[in-house]
């Protein structure tokens, strides 16, 4: 009895351990390669659960284990949440650790393991879709992120967005925990990892890449930590400096980054002057982020405002998605009192009604996206579907300055570049701000969270619609339908089997006996 309990706990710790290796592939670790064997672990763990009810039990540990590790920088935000949140979100792993113990536990045949290959990386998209609505958090840390600067994995993204991206990469952890654990079934490991190599062969040289055509002066302003009670009014002084450093480079636009403006430009006139005379220095527009209380609505907003010579062009976007505690409190009547515990936010947020997409000189449209909405694949993708050649996502990650989320967040914008075939240039107040080229890849040096300057990019436009932009999230449609497939399957199996006749036990490791 003494030996079970201990096993018991020797394997829900392992269970969360395994779960956070994962992180190990993601910014700033960037172990990138390892995202293709780092779900082994945790996968031959639940494979060898004695019972569905401790495989689920062990996905959850797991998958709060993954929760806490990826996102740990949110403690200063989130502070005592974190843990209770990384429980809940936890539960979004059972069904995809059920389907690793049924599908890959014993010895499975060639038909249960082909079918493992199938369908434990589609019940893995099934819990990044669940958490990626906005109130459980968003779409951050989803595994094909990791894969942000390998060239062949952004043109899958091009072709089924982040989604395929992270299948394929579950996909060859399951070969992987084949060719490990189930010497039978290592011709059907062998076939899968070969079917995703060839896949990726056959988009990297059939796939038409974005037909290159023109490009645009981009100055990416980023001033650096600011402090201090009139800190927003020293952040308009350092950006206002670093912007008239730029004179005589003649950009085509200027990018501020979330929140580098603090007052609402109606009711203070001396900024929207100040902007004007930079533009009409400049000779280019500039797209600065108000986070201040409007003069014409109530409630306080973060907006993306394009100023010309004249003031502000007209063009607004108010930014629609908002970090929950961080610039809202979920039930805040009931939950009001995180505020004092952490750096939860003490007013919530507004929220904008519609993207917008901006007009530049030159045809050129701009789709702006306010700091975590460059989390979202379909938000870049309905700006490109409206026009947008250029994405612009202006960002303040300052309150984690010291820990991965800066490099996390700047890796993201790679991936939206790839998958609709648009530059995006990823502008902050501290850093990382990084530009890149509508194939997913780095334009230029990335200004580190050290920096406190304005550097100019020349970001090369595209034509051309690629099929994540033209179809969406099939991949998300085809895990689920498979899915559905298998749990009608078993409804069938299930029905089928005759009154007074047990059902047949899920598969086991086969046991040892001892010879004496």
């Amino acid at each position: 009895m003494l030996l079970a309990k201990r096993t018991r706990r020797w394997r829900a710790a392992a269970a969360v351990a395994a779960g956070a290796l994962p992180c190990l592939a993601f910014p700033a670790p960037g172990l990138w390669w390892s995202a293709y064997v780092v779900l082994v672990p945790w996968m031959l763990l639940l494979r060898s659960a004695p019972t569905g009810r401790r495989a689920a039990l062990e996905g959850w540990l797991g998958g709060a284990g993954f929760i806490v590790a990826v996102h740990h920088w949110l403690l200063p935000s989130l502070h005592v949440f974190l843990v209770p949140l990384a429980v809940l979100l936890g539960l979004l792993w059972i069904p995809w650790a059920l389907l690793v113990r049924e599908l890959l536990g014993g010895v499975p045949g060639p038909r249960r393991a082909a079918a493992g290959l199938v369908l434990v990386p589609a019940g893995w998209l099934l819990s990044e879709l669940a958490r990626s609505w906005q109130g459980l958090g968003g779409p951050w840390g989803l595994l094909g992120a990791s894969q942000w600067q390998v060239p062949p994995a952004l043109r899958l993204a091009s072709v089924g967005g982040v989604w395929l991206v992270s299948l394929l990469v579950v996909a060859v952890n399951c070969a992987v925990v084949l060719l490990v654990a189930v010497p039978g079934a290592r011709v059907a490991a062998v076939a899968s990892v070969a079917g995703c190599a060839v896949l990726t062969g056959v988009v990297w040289l059939w796939l038409p890449r974005p037909e290159v055509s023109g490009g645009l002066r981009v100055a990416v302003v980023q001033p650096g930590p600011v402090g201090g009670e009139d800190g927003a009014e020293r952040r308009f002084d350092v950006e206002e400096r670093l912007t008239r450093g730029l004179a005589g480079t003649h950009p085509d636009l200027v990018v501020w980054g979330e929140s580098s403006v603090g007052a609402d430009l109606a009711a203070r006139a001396d900024l929207s002057r100040r902007l004007a005379a930079l533009s009409a220095e400049l000779g280019a527009p500039l797209l600065v982020n108000v986070d201040a209380r409007r003069s014409d609505r109530p409630g306080i907003y973060k907006s993306s405002v394009l100023v010309g010579p004249e003031g502000p062009t007209g063009d607004r976007y108010d930014k629609m998605r908002l970090v929950p505690f961080g610039e809202y409190v979920p039930a805040r009547s009931v939950l009001g009192w995180a505020t004092s515990v952490g750096k939860a936010a003490g007013e919530d947020r507004m929220r904008g009604a519609a993207p917008v997409v901006m007009g530049l000189a030159g045809g050129i449209r701009l789709g702006p996206l306010v700091c975590f909405e460059s989390a979202f694949p379909d938000m870049s993708r309905h700006l490109v579907r409206e026009g947008a050649g250029v994405l612009v996502a202006q960002s303040a990650t300052s309150t984690f300055q010291d820990s991965w989320a800066p490099a996390q967040h700047a890796s993201l914008a790679a991936l939206r570049a790839a998958e609709t075939g648009r530059p995006v240039v990823h502008a902050t107040l501290t850093g990382v701000s990084a530009v890149y080229g509508p194939s997913g890849g780095r334009v230029g040096p990335a200004l580190p969270t050290t920096a406190s300057t304005a550097a100019v990019y020349e970001v090369p436009l595209a034509r051309g619609t690629t099929p994540f932009v033209r179809f969406g999230n099939w991949p998300a449609g085809a895990a689920l339908a498979a899915l559905g497939l298998y749990c009608a399957a078993g409804g069938v199996r299930a029905v089928g089997v005759r009154p007074g006749r047990p059902a047949p036990e899920p598969s086991a490791p086969p046991a040892r006996t001892a010879r004496g």
